[in-house]
């Protein structure tokens, strides 16, 4: 419910906000160009002031002094009629006054769309549709990240989803802060709410009539401070019953001209008070330096119109398609999905498919439809994401409510696949939480539970192994997710190491092959993915970056697997020779900015990443890297770098460990080795990194709760502030 809220009031206000953002930019600039020319007078009262602008001014009529603090004397006498902008220190005439056309016509459109009430309407709508935008997506993306303390870690998602996200999260306390006090400011406009305007005091019913003094004699100026005035407008010539009216920040009065007494005074209320400071918070006038953060901030409005407007079509253009969907009461096999942005739906189609054409009815819905009966089926297969802190995707939110009210069919045998990311503190949890419950409600389950990381196509395939043994039918699962465009790379170099081992491994490195007449490398960093597509497959495989753009190469390190297909057409490149390939960024696996120590952990080729960490260190911050092979001989991969980047401190210290070797050790055991270092390097803040097969981030998690034990902390306590990141394969 709350992302339909979220993305209707988006849809329908999409164009007038882009307006109000971009009008209100423009008008944020108005306090800061008022403010050059003020100047401070602190201490200094009305009195003063105008004892200098009357000694160089004939015929003033009237000054008002901006919420900036811009000094404007309006005068008229026989020489001449006009309005200028003074310096209040010696009351000389910094510039003419002349009010911009282009500011008036903005603050005109900005306010009513030039359409007078319906407009004011249109736009105090349009406020309140901001601020609707603005707390819905606020909770979205604290929902999306997992939680409060988690609102600033790395974002997930396609590009669009990230630019909208990291936009909104830049941009949301501003936005909000707009959004409230302009509703309040057509409210108040509108006559909706009282804005404490009062009618001006009562005139005075008598005055001295006396001769006048000089205002800078008046006392009752004497003793009103130049900062808190408004306008004083000066009694007409000539007529000894005139007087002085004063309006300033706390309330109006009027004063005598020949006796300089105060004979009337009506102060605001809270509520004109309350009004003033919304006024100054809304257009920043009197707080230059908040009138442009709002006005950068409302910048992002345009920019959110329209990276929420391609987010939302590419929402719908992901929505299910399902082609030859049998009836719940007829298939023999059912699929659930629970999804949240309709990335699980592509995996369930593909599912879908493969079931029909190895001949199975099919019947696939969202989670929240599970029915009382399905009447034909023998095999229900749940694949749902996990949103947020542990929660459930849309399409499931009621499923749980609902499976408790349902009795079990018996015949009906169940398996859940869960779709996560394991940086996040729980990985796959309504997965699990699916999983347990359909147990313990007497559901039969057919398969274990299957958790698959960051939508990996091969590990879908690999379950699709599982599902076609299970059902006895021939089932080959290729989901071939949305990618960007491939960019050609040319093998630059190649270090071969263990070209004898049945497994060898090979450092690559590509440069930018010449398309379209330009030759450059995209953006990435270390630790980002680059996607290959091997000949005869539609597949990508990952592999994690050593380098960054700026090295001016993409660097991979691969090892040969048994039967790879992509492993072995990476060995087999001859240097020169092109591939095909796409950068998928990864930013949640990289070292945070600051002096904190990192610790890296990695074994085979999962040095790569970690390798390309320590070679961007050059702030030389403390860096620690364990790291697992096979052979120093044959396999100490990155040999020669690591021990320059020890020499230049880039590196501060190296742990191998060497499995095929007399008294071999596996990089779990170091750690173990090395346990009261680690543990003082976590007390000073330390963030973990681990890159390589999941069986040795298994490991690892195990040795370093075992090390973190004596300070009451695990890999869960330090994942959940950020401080634990895995990139396993």
């Amino acid at each position: 419910m709350l992302r339909q809220i979220h993305s209707l009031a988006g849809l329908l206000g999409a164009l007038l906000l882009a307006l109000m953002g971009i009008t209100g930019a423009v008008l944020s600039v108005d306090p800061a160009l008022d403010r050059l020319d003020a100047t401070a007078q602190r201490g200094v009262t009305v009195a003063q002031v105008l004892g200098r602008v009357s000694a160089r001014f004939q015929g003033v009529e009237q000054v008002q002094r901006t919420a900036s603090g811009t000094l404007l004397v309006f005068y008229s006498n026989d020489a001449a009629t006009g309005a200028v902008v003074v310096d209040p220190v010696d009351g000389k005439t910094l510039a003419p006054y002349a009010p911009s056309q282009v500011s008036r016509w903005t603050k005109q459109l900005h306010r009513s769309l030039f359409l007078d009430t319906p407009g004011r309407l249109a736009t105090g709508a349009a406020a309140l549709v901001m601020a609707v935008l603005c707390v819905s997506g606020l909770l979205l993306l604290v929902k999306r990240v997992g939680g409060l303390a988690r609102l600033i870690a790395p974002l997930h998602g396609n590009r669009s989803q990230r630019w909208h996200a990291e936009g909104a999260r830049l941009a949301v306390a501003g936005l909000l802060l707009s959004a409230l006090t302009g509703a309040y400011m057509s409210a108040a406009t509108l006559e909706l709410i009282s804005d404490g305007a009062q009618a001006e005091p009562d005139f005075p019913a008598r005055t001295a009539g006396g001769p006048p003094l000089q205002p800078s004699s008046l006392d009752a100026l004497k003793a009103t401070p130049f900062a808190e005035l408004r306008e004083l407008v000066f009694p007409m010539s000539g007529d000894p019953s005139a007087v002085y009216t004063l309006r300033t920040t706390h309330g109006d009065g009027y004063i005598d001209q020949s006796t300089g007494a105060l004979l009337v005074y009506r102060p605001h209320g809270n509520v004109r008070l309350v009004f003033e400071w919304m006024y100054r918070l809304h257009t920043g006038e009197g707080l230059w330096w908040l009138g442009l953060l709002l006005g950068m901030c409302a910048l992002a409005a345009p920019w959110l119109a329209g990276t929420g407007v391609v987010v939302w079509w590419q929402r719908q253009r992901a929505k299910p398609r399902l082609r030859g969907n049998s009836s719940a009461q007829s298939a023999d096999s059912v699929i659930l999905v629970g999804s949240e942005n309709n990335s699980t739906w592509g995996f369930a189609r593909v599912l879908q498919e493969a079931l029909r054409h190895a001949g199975q009815r099919v019947h696939c819905a969202p989670m929240n439809q599970l029915a009382a009966r399905y009447g034909a089926a023998q095999h229900l297969f749940l694949l749902t994401s996990t949103y947020g802190n542990g929660e459930a995707p849309t399409s499931a939110n009621q499923f749980l409510a609902r499976l408790g009210k349902l009795p079990a069919q018996a015949a009906l045998r169940f398996s859940v696949l869960g779709f996560g990311d394991r940086q996040f503190p729980k990985f796959c949890q309504f997965a699990q939480d699916v999983d347990a419950a359909m147990s313990r409600h007497g559901w039969q389950r057919a398969l274990p539970l299957a958790m698959i990381d960051r939508q990996s196509p091969q590990e879908f395939a690999r379950w699709g192994l599982d599902v076609g043994a299970l059902l006895g039918l021939p089932i080959v699962l290729e989901h071939t997710p949305v990618h960007p465009p491939t960019i050609p790379l040319r093998l630059h170099e190649r270090v071969d190491y263990g070209p004898q081992e049945s497994e060898p491994s090979v450092v690559l490195r590509f440069s930018a092959a010449r398309s379209g007449g330009r030759r450059r490398l995209p953006a990435f960093e270390a630790g980002d993915l680059v996607g290959i597509m091997p000949p005869g497959s539609a597949m990508p495989r990952f592999y994690s970056l050593a380098s960054s753009a700026r090295d001016g190469v993409l660097e991979i390190c691969v090892r040969r697997q048994p039967g790879g297909m992509c492993s072995t057409y990476l060995h087999g490149l001859k240097l020169g020779e092109e591939i095909n390939a796409f950068i998928q960024p990864n930013p949640q696996f990289r070292p945070a900015s600051g002096k904190a120590p990192v610790i890296l952990i990695g074994a085979g080729t999962g040095i790569g990443p970690l390798a390309g960490f320590v070679r961007h260190n050059t702030g030389k911050y403390p860096m620690y890297l364990y790291w697992g092979g096979r052979n120093p001989e044959t396999d100490f991969l990155y040999e020669p770098e690591l021990r320059n980047y020890l020499a230049d401190r880039r590196l501060t210290q190296l742990h191998t460990a060497f499995s095929r070797v007399e008294n071999g050790q596996r990089v779990q055991s170091r750690l173990i080795d090395d346990a009261e270092n680690l543990r003082g390097l976590v007390r000073d803040g330390a963030q973990v990194l681990v890159c390589g097969s999941s069986a040795m981030a298994v490991s690892v998690r195990q040795a370093l709760n075992e090390i973190l034990a004596p300070l009451r902390l695990d890999v869960e306590a330090l994942r959940s502030t950020g401080r634990y990141r895995e990139d396993v394969f």
